[in-house]
């Protein structure tokens, strides 16, 4: 990891760390991490964290206790079900992130087999917590896909409105999720950073190996900096 002027910690290009977020939903690990991506750096300024999640990456995905995934179970007890989580790859073709410092979103470019860009996806989420090892978050539920024509649509409207119901999220926080869609929007429509910077052209570089899933994925981080 390198240093700016300001002494700001980033991260080399080719350097391996994690992308995690916080699970919302009452378990064994309330508060814990359910989800964790080993990714590589692309890029890391001031400015952009960019992150390149290759085919294949074993990762940490959260499931329910009975071993079936989220989506089967219904969504009136999809938050209150037990959960667990299990390892498992990334299949298909892989995703680059990125993430700009105090933005309640990130970016996500996805491509069909062949580089074929397919669309960007607004994650919302907490603003990044940066660690030595990589970066943590918790997902807002909402989400929004961008198409190649710039036009865009509402993700997880239903999923956003269940969260609230079961009080994973109340009114005043759903509200700021909501807010910082709608700045997202706002973003998207004037065709600003990153949708305008050409990350759809980017490839990685093929000498990157696939980084490893380490033991110690969920460990709590001694130091952290937005």
């Amino acid at each position: 990891m390198a240093g700016t002027g300001g002494g700001t910690p980033h991260w080399a290009p080719g350097d391996q760390i994690l992308w995690r977020y916080r699970d919302h939903a009452p378990g064994p690990k309330t508060g814990g991490f359910h989800i964790c991506r080993p990714v590589t750096v692309v890029q890391d300024t001031d400015d952009v964290l960019a992150v390149w999640m290759a085919p294949g990456t074993e990762c940490v995905r959260p499931m329910l206790a009975d071993g079936r995934p989220l989506h089967k179970e219904p969504l009136a007890t999809r938050y209150t079900a037990p959960r667990t989580t299990e390892r498992s790859h990334w299949f298909g073709t892989g995703v680059l992130k990125l993430a700009r410092p105090g933005e309640p979103w990130s970016v996500w470019l996805f491509w069909e087999r062949g580089w074929r860009f397919k669309n960007w996806y607004v994650n919302l989420e907490e603003p990044r917590a940066r660690w030595s090892g990589g970066i943590d978050s918790k997902d807002h539920f909402l989400d929004i896909s961008v198409h190649p024509d710039r036009s865009w649509r509402w993700l997880d409207e239903d999923e956003f409105a269940q969260a609230q119901r079961v009080g994973l999220m109340d009114g005043e926080r759903a509200g700021r999720v909501r807010e910082a869609g709608h700045a997202a929007v706002e973003v998207i429509e004037a065709w600003g950073r990153p949708f305008s910077d050409g990350w759809e052209a980017w490839r990685p570089d093929p000498l990157w190996p696939v980084p490893a899933l380490p033991a110690d994925w969920d460990r709590t981080p001694a130091h952290m900096t937005s």
